[in-house]
């Protein structure tokens, strides 16, 4: 009948369970420590507020932001951090090729690279508390994007210049699709090194980024 071959059913139902174990799972304790990175939390007390109150996953309570403060360089032109997000995976997926990539394509250039961390229980918006906090010229959070059928190991960048508390989510550049399904961390790694490049050149991001090109 007109029904879903085995093949067909049992494929999408894999996917389907590992696009909710994405979302759902935390990144290992050990794969922190891998990369070489501190950790802090967001507001989030578990995965569950996490999804359920994604303004906390935006926010840092004092102890957060203090370990911040005193752990990382401050004023570096770009401050680069890795976040869960809804893709727990991606972390352990694409960090490795991806940051230090991105660091070397920078510092190829001149551009001085700030102290990476990792924020679990996080969202985007961390960088209004981030960039400003560390006075960074540009923020740039690697962030676990919500996982589909194809993958449930994707990341996205989310770049801003002079990232604040009141600024738009227009004022965003993004690169998405980071993994081995879809943009290669090192090719992916590459243009970000670029696209940051150009916008401390021009002073902006987002839409009037897009606009000067």
């Amino acid at each position: 009948g007109a029904r879903y071959t085995t093949e067909a059913q049992l494929r999408f139902l894999a996917a389907h369970a590992a696009a909710n174990d994405a979302v759902f799972n935390e990144v290992p304790e050990e794969v922190v420590k891998e990369l070489g990175v501190f950790e802090v939390r967001t507001r989030c007390a578990n995965k569950n507020e996490m999804l359920l109150r994604p303004d906390w996953g935006r926010e840092f309570l004092p102890d957060a932001r203090q370990k911040i403060v005193e752990n990382c360089v401050h004023h570096p032109q770009v401050q680069i951090y890795f976040g869960d997000g809804l893709c727990s995976p991606s972390i352990r997926a694409n960090i490795p090729d991806l940051f230090p990539t991105i660091k070397m394509g920078l510092e190829d250039k001149g551009i001085t690279v700030g102290t990476p961390f990792f924020v679990r229980y996080c969202r985007v918006n961390t960088a209004r508390t981030i960039g400003p906090l560390l006075d960074a010229e540009v923020t740039c959070v690697l962030i676990g994007e919500r996982p589909g059928l194809l993958t449930s190991e994707s990341m996205s960048a989310y770049i801003a210049y002079h990232a604040r508390p009141d600024m738009l989510e227009s004022e965003y550049t993004v690169v998405s699709n980071i993994s081995r399904h879809g943009v290669p961390p090192v090719e992916a790694a590459a243009h970000i090194a670029d696209l940051i490049a150009q916008i401390l050149e021009k002073k902006k991001s987002g839409v009037e980024f897009s606009k000067a090109e």
